[in-house]
């Protein structure tokens, strides 16, 4: 068994189909720009997260002061 019931004959041959209807050039090239595309999602993840070390706090403690105290 593989994922959810099918088999790995059954992938292999969705595999074949998919290389067959689209061919490995167009494949290879929707596989670099989706590589691309989440390099590009990490680099600015990881900028973000270096931008807002600091103000994430402060920005808590601004919106804790806006409350009305009780």
């Amino acid at each position: 068994m593989g994922l959810g019931g099918i088999s790995i004959w059954q992938l292999l041959i969705i595999l074949a189909i998919i290389v067959m209807v689209f061919g490995t050039s167009r494949l290879r090239n929707l596989g670099g720009d989706l590589g691309s595309a989440i390099k590009g999602f990490r680099n600015s993840m990881s900028k973000d997260e270096s931008d807002s070390g600091g103000s994430n706090a402060a920005s808590r403690e601004e919106s804790d002061s806006d409350k009305p105290a009780t």
